[in-house]
């Protein structure tokens, strides 16, 4: 009885999860692409900043700022991966149950599916972590000038 109520909900999930790995993917590229414009922005203008650097902000205003800017580049990075093992794992139940009846070509099928899955949102996880940490440096950066402009110590 609760192992067939666990099997109805993970494969309740699967939709889901997939719709979510998808929405990541498509964010981390959307994040990628703007990531490399910003760059190209802080090449061409080395003054470029993306803080406001007045004093109308404190120094742990700014601090809450950068931590919302990447704050969602961490969850994706980390987030994400979680999502591909899951669905990678719903699947696999019934394509082994497949396996055992001896109809592997369906569980082939499945198979692809799921690691499809996983393969987009670890692609995904990799862009989050690169972006995150670029865009970290980025920020840290410029919290540092702005602290040094204030003559406030760290």
């Amino acid at each position: 009885m609760i192992e067939t109520s666990f099997l109805q909900i993970a494969q309740a999930l699967l939709w889901p999860v997939l719709a979510l790995v998808a929405l990541a993917f498509v964010y981390a590229l959307w994040v990628g692409g703007m990531t490399l414009m910003e760059a190209w922005q802080r090449w061409r203008l080395p003054d470029y900043a993306s803080l406001p650097c007045d004093a109308a902000y404190s120094m742990d205003e700014l601090e809450m700022r950068v931590l919302r800017q990447i704050e969602p580049l961490r969850l994706l990075s980390r987030v994400t991966p979680m999502l591909g093992l899951i669905a990678t794992m719903i699947p696999l139940g019934p394509a082994l149950q497949s396996v055992a009846t001896g109809q592997g070509h369906e569980a082939l099928a499945v198979f692809s599916g799921a690691f499809a899955g996983v393969v987009l949102a670890l692609a995904a996880a990799a862009v989050g972590l690169v972006v995150y940490s670029v865009r970290r440096r980025w920020l840290l950066a410029e919290l540092l000038s702005i602290r040094k402009a204030r003559g406030v110590q760290a």
